[in-house]
This record gives C-alpha cells, structure tokens and sequence, in this order.
C-alpha cells in the first residue's frame, strides 16, 4: 500500500548567517505528499533529493532505512592508523578513546548525529531517521522525512479506505478481532464488489501497515486497535463526503 509523506526542516548545520537559505525557508517549514498532491514551500535545488527519498518512504513508510543505517563502522569510534595493530584487525588501525574537539562549521559537522561517538553507543540510532540535505552545503538545511498516515489520495487510496474500515470494524466488534476472521466482517458483496477486491493476502499486508502507523497491534492472531486508530477514523469519516462515511459505513 502506501503513505502520506512530510519533510520537515529540521536543522541548518551550516552557517544559515553569512549563507542565507534563498528560499527564506525555516525550522518547521514542512512538505508534504498525499499520493497525489505535494503541498508547501520547496527549494527546487533541494527537490531532486526530497522527492526521490519521499517516494521511497511513502511506499514502505516507517520500514524504509538509509542503506547507511545499515553500516557498523559509525560505532567504531575514531582511530589512527597502526602497523602493529595489523595482526588483530587485518588492517593495522587503533581506536582512539576521545572526542576531537572541532572548530564550528567543520567538515565533521556532515557526520550523521551519533557516528564515531566516545563512549560508543549503546544503541543503533545513527541514520534511523530518513534525512535529506539541502546541495547546498554553506547553508546545510536538513530535513527529516516521514510517513504519518495512510495514503489519503491517488491511486493508492481505496487501499487506505478498505484499512479504515477494518479498523472501524473491529473498533465496533469490542476492539478485537481474529486476523484469519477479517472477511467475516464484510458482506460477500463488499468483499467482492468494491475495489480492491479483499483476500487473505492482502489483508495480512494491510495489517502490517495498520500496525505501522499505530492504529492497531497484532496481538496472539487478533488485530487489537488502539484509541489513536479509532480516533482517526472517527476524523476520517469527518474528512470525507457525508455519502461517502454512510457507503463504508464509517464513524
């Protein structure tokens, strides 16, 4: 399926004062992508790089990481090069157990948050939030990526729709329901008559996602949804047409 996508700038790790952002853009400024529309204030020297890594989180939302977040060697601290060393690590280098002390605006500063950090970390955080850096690197706008809901537009929405209504289903069924018993809420018509047409299969997908934006957990083969779900398709059913809301039978 797919998600509603934000980029918020979050920092400037440049000197913003002496370099100005041209497009006068601000911390908290945000861009976001429905499925269908991109809506807010984007430097267009920056917009290659957001869209490209915002279409990737709004197909695989919160599961999509930076291939970077992946790298061991940001928790190996700093080193220096030593010959002697090699018999041990093949390569001859040695940890060196301190922080260098940098001047502002140093080249380290491009260093996800986190990496090479003394004492090492003692949990995987460097690059576990998507950022884009603006070309720009006198000015360094960052900006953190995000899904934040379902799809609402585009070809991807039916998709999103037939997961409101399951989380409304169950939400009316006392909260929870078996997973393998999904179908058992709908009508043969409305499982078979209205796109997407409704199988297992898809249905355990739409579960991973539901579970992804916190609308409901999977719990023992039951979707159990949360207050935060039923609270958003109460807004949902409000969002929409009124004829819509009555169709699915919604809020």
């Amino acid at each position: 399926m797919a998600f509603s996508v934000k980029a918020t700038l979050v920092n400037f790790i440049g000197d913003p004062e002496r370099y100005p952002c041209h497009m006068n853009l601000e911390i908290g400024d945000v861009l976001t992508f429905d499925g269908a529309e991109l809506k807010g204030r984007v430097c267009p020297d920056a917009l290659p790089a957001l869209s490209e890594t915002m279409i990737k989180v709004f197909t695989m939302g919160p599961r999509y990481k930076d291939p970077a977040y992946y790298n061991l060697f940001w928790y190996s601290v700093n080193s220096c090069k030593d010959p002697e060393l090699a018999k041990y690590d093949g390569n001859g280098y040695k940890p060196i157990q301190k922080e260098f002390d940098e001047p502002k605006h140093h080249l380290r500063d491009l260093i996800p948050p986190g990496g090479f950090h003394w004492p090492p970390a003692t949990e995987r955080t460097v690059c576990k939030d998507v950022m884009v850096m603006c070309p720009d690197a006198r000015t360094g706008g960052v900006f953190k990526i995000e899904a934040y809901d379902f799809a609402l537009a585009g070809h991807m929405l039916p998709y999103s729709r037939r997961m409101f209504t399951i989380i409304d289903r169950v939400g009316k069924k006392g909260g929870s329901w078996p997973v393998d018993k999904i179908l058992d809420l709908y009508t043969e018509d409305e499982i078979n008559n209205i796109y997407p047409v409704l199988c297992e299969g898809m249905i355990k997908g739409m579960m991973e996602e539901i579970e992804l934006m916190d609308y409901g957990k999977v719990e023992d083969g039951n979707l159990v949804v949360t207050e935060k779900g039923v609270d958003r398709v109460k807004r949902y059913a409000t969002e929409i047409p009124k004829e819509h809301a009555e169709a699915l039978k919604i809020g």
